[in-house]
């Protein structure tokens, strides 16, 4: 009888900017769900989009000097959820390393291409148009994916191939990574 490898992990993060409890669940195929909030309601909709499109489960707790900006509050979500992911990837047995994914959102096409081979590193090929969606500095959403790629030892490439509205952009971009990570 198959009896499939449960893939799960708890991470809590408590630093003078932050502290996080972000328990993670890999759904292996199943469509997943965020319950909780990192106080930032964009990256909420992103971390949601990931969850539903990427086949895990994410409970979080966090809370963050948000009265000072966003920044710490982006940085160590990234920094929780790469090293979640990498602890409930484990030896990465069945797992088959490499993922791809195109995402269109409108009139925006957002690439990513990754490797959880253990080796991390990022390629972030994406210029936004404004300084923020909601209340996220867009430029948070590459230090978001530097965090997530390090901490999860993963290499991680980006390209947003037709720009547009940054919202779509960011959307497609999530999307696309969600996907590529479900592929690994």
């Amino acid at each position: 009888m198959y009896m499939p490898i449960v893939r799960q992990s708890l991470v809590e993060r408590n630093t003078s900017e932050t502290q996080i409890r972000l328990a993670l669940r890999l759904t292996e195929g199943e469509p997943g769900s965020l319950a909780g909030s990192c106080g930032i309601g964009f990256l909420d909709h992103m971390l949601r989009a990931v969850c539903v499109h990427g086949g895990m489960e994410i409970e979080l707790t966090m809370k963050g000097d948000l009265e000072v900006d966003c920044h710490h509050s982006a940085e160590d979500l990234g920094i929780a959820f790469g090293q979640a992911f990498r602890q409930a990837a484990g030896d990465k047995a069945s797992l088959c390393r490499y993922g791809e994914s195109f995402v269109p959102m409108d009139e925006s096409l957002a690439r990513t291409v990754l490797d959880i081979s253990g080796r991390p590193y990022l390629v972030f090929d994406c210029e936004w148009k404004n300084e923020r969606v909601g209340e996220l500095d867009l430029c948070m959403i590459r230090e978001f994916f530097y965090a997530v790629s390090y901490s999860a030892a993963m290499n991680l490439h980006f390209k947003m191939l037709s720009e547009g509205n940054n919202h779509h952009m960011a959307e497609g971009m999530f999307k696309a990574f969600a996907k590529a990570l479900d592929m690994a």
